[in-house]
């Protein structure tokens, strides 16, 4: 993910979001659930993965983390 070689704040959760490609900071300790409510986007089509992994709703996003949220793609 991005964000290498700039200088980033301590205590924030930085969040890459994509389609449309933004980034955003939010201060402190949320879970994934309390995040997307906060940005206002639905649980159901959004997947929030931290290095590599993806984290549940009740998933507690630490201080310092970087996440990464991606909309759900479905085929058929």
């Amino acid at each position: 993910m991005g964000g290498e070689g700039r200088r980033r704040e301590t205590g924030v959760v930085i969040v890459l979001l994509r389609q449309p490609t933004r980034e955003v900071t939010v201060d402190g300790v949320r879970t994934v659930n309390h995040l997307l409510d906060q940005l206002d986007l639905n649980r159901e089509s959004f997947l929030v993965i931290r290095n590599g992994t993806l984290v549940p709703g009740d998933g507690r996003l630490d201080d310092d983390d970087t996440i990464e949220i991606r909309p759900v793609i479905s085929g058929g």
